[in-house]
């Protein structure tokens, strides 16, 4: 059998996630990601990604405290960002510095304690990053803040507003995890070859990197930029739907009606800006969008993603755009490490055939000469 991109073919089973496009739904560990995004922290659903059950009172404590145990960076690792040209791109630099703290520790077989690691070293990394390319000194992480919290404070030097900090933990949990995409695929190829759980998500750093992936999502803040007012909206998007331009932060590979990530981030977004303008507009546009994509393109289905309001909420708590997709894969670092695990528990490598398409020797060609 032939699948080009091993388009709908089922390669492993898993228990942390389903996506289900067709209904809409997004289901971590047997909940609604919506519901969780809404109702609990970043350390919480971590907990329940890693060990498949929510965290009571104590293992909310404990789950928390080794987080924030684990935020600080070997000297080793902030010498080799410091020593990484400013001229090299952030997800590059990213990739390198998770590749540094690659030391013994992380030998086969993968644990919930280096995925701990990692989850907490990332957001450290990262802003350590984003402050030097921007000439700015290095923030060392609060341990009185929680990791959403500390990870805006490290990125600003300033302690996030609670609305901030919410906004960004919801988004944070909704993009925690996603089924066999891009990335999560490439760590479990890496696990599973008994690789370590450093080079796996190295790997799927370098797959989310890619525009197809991970791209930020500016292209909605253009879009909204572009429109600047409600009046503006319908002429503007019926303009780019004649020329058949791609609109920006609508339409999903997988689902086939609204991104019940967008669902999410889109009641968010309502409780930290209602007397914000350009959230109202965003709220407008994404109406008429719709509206518009089913007169123009019928039976496409084309919905809200959850691009379109990941831009809003990043644009509302003022996140630089260069951090977007960095900010996806701080998040998503709990899922790479859950898919790692979970591939070890039951390995099997992966090795699909290639279909030969070249050409063929023919008969008289005769023996080979030098």
């Amino acid at each position: 059998m032939f699948q080009k991109g091993l388009k709908n073919v089922i390669a492993a089973e898993t228990a942390i996630s389903l996506v289900d496009g067709e209904q809409g739904r997004l289901i971590y560990r047997g909940y609604a990601a919506k519901e969780l995004a809404l109702n609990f922290s970043f350390e919480e659903i971590a907990y329940l990604i890693w060990y498949g059950y929510l965290p009571g009172d104590h293992e909310k404590q404990r789950i928390s405290e080794l987080l924030k145990n684990n935020r600080a960076l070997p000297s080793h690792v902030s010498e080799c960002i410091q020593l990484l040209p400013c001229n090299m791109e952030m997800m590059s630099q990213i990739r390198t510095a998770i590749s540094a703290l690659g030391t013994e520790e992380f030998g086969w077989k993968p644990t919930v304690e280096q995925a701990i690691r990692l989850t907490a070293a990332i957001p450290t990394i990262t802003a350590m990053i984003y402050r030097k390319i921007n000439g700015e000194e290095m923030i060392e992480p609060n341990m009185e803040f929680g990791h959403v919290e500390n990870y805006l404070y490290m990125l600003t030097g300033k302690r996030p507003s609670p609305s901030h900090t919410k906004a960004l933990e919801a988004y944070m949990i909704l993009t925690m995890e996603h089924g066999m995409n891009a990335s999560t695929f490439a760590a479990r190829v890496v696990a599973s070859t008994e690789s370590d759980m450093v080079s796996a998500v190295t790997g799927a750093i370098g797959a989310m990197k890619g525009p197809l992936h991970g791209g930020a999502p500016t292209g909605v803040i253009d879009m909204l930029n572009g429109i600047t007012k409600k009046e503006e909206a319908e002429t503007w998007i019926r303009q780019k739907l004649e020329k058949k331009e791609y609109l920006m932060g609508f339409g999903h590979r997988v689902y086939r009606t609204r991104d019940p990530r967008a669902e999410a981030l889109s009641e968010i977004t309502k409780r930290i800006g209602a007397d914000d303008p350009w959230l109202e507009l965003a709220s407008y546009v994404e109406t008429l969008a719709v509206q518009l994509l089913d007169e123009y393109k019928p039976g496409r289905r084309l919905n809200t993603n959850v691009e379109f309001y990941a831009a809003a909420v990043m644009r509302a708590i003022n996140m630089a755009p260069s951090l977007f997709t960095p900010t996806f894969t701080v998040s998503r670092m709990v899922g790479w490490t859950a898919h790692t695990i979970e591939q070890s528990m039951d390995n099997t490598i992966f090795r699909p055939e290639a279909k030969y398409v070249g050409k063929q020797p023919t008969e008289n060609e005769g023996s080979l000469k030098a």
